[in-house]
């Protein structure tokens, strides 16, 4: 079995259309037919950026240049990686828990402010174990200066875990003198209550440190 993606790029694209992406930005950086992107977000609302149009139609020479190599850089990246086996794709969620996840405690806990990464957790966790989906839970983290309702209806399209099972967001205060480019939809914790879940993930981890690298044995 192998991870061909497709529930991620519909997601994401869904999730950049919300933060005003047009079609054909979100078929290029999915990497798929505008037709489809068109098809895949035809009820999510979206309201036009001048600021990132404004951007578009005059481009400083930088900024033309660094475009271009994040867009090769993508490509290049695209086909680099290609297509995850099986096995690929439960190393990599791995390696994301291993970053983000709770390595203590009775319960699997993934966070992130990143819509694709949390998208990725997620179809990791339904892909490799037995998931109750009504033992799901998500907590967010938010400031109060933000729309609750908003953010929730957002990573419940993400994340596939109905509002009905989030639990009581966090909500700090937010300061003046904070940043201005926050994550508006806040971060995302994925939570699902399992002992031997956690035990087993945390024991793939220890063995996957253990596990000798080709860079080891060269040729």
């Amino acid at each position: 079995m192998g991870y061909g993606g497709k529930i991620y790029e519909q997601r994401r694209a869904r999730t950049l259309r919300a933060q005003s992406w047009t079609l054909a930005d979100i078929a290029a950086e999915l990497g798929v037919a505008k037709s489809s992107v068109s098809t895949w977000v035809r009820d999510v609302d979206f309201e036009p950026s001048p600021r990132r149009t404004a951007r578009r139609r005059h481009p400083k020479k930088l900024q033309r240049a660094k475009a271009a190599e994040i867009e090769r850089l993508r490509i290049e990246g695209i086909e680099r990686v290609g297509k995850l086996t099986e096995r690929e794709f439960l190393m990599a969620g791995l390696g994301l828990y291993a970053g983000d996840g709770a390595k203590s405690g009775g319960s699997v806990k993934f966070a992130n402010s990143n819509p694709a990464i949390v998208v990725f957790f997620c179809d990791w966790l339904r892909t490799f174990f037995d998931i109750d989906e009504s033992r799901m839970r998500i907590r967010l983290y938010l400031h109060d200066d933000l729309p609750l309702e908003r953010a929730e209806a957002f990573w419940s399209q993400a994340t596939a875990v109905p509002v009905a099972q989030f639990t009581q967001a966090h909500r700090p205060r937010a300061r003046h003198t904070m940043r201005s480019n926050r994550h508006v939809h806040g971060c995302c914790h994925v939570i699902y209550s399992s002992t031997p879940m956690l035990r087993e993930i945390i024991g793939m981890m220890q063995a996957l440190m253990l596990v000798p690298s080709t860079a080891d044995n060269p040729g």
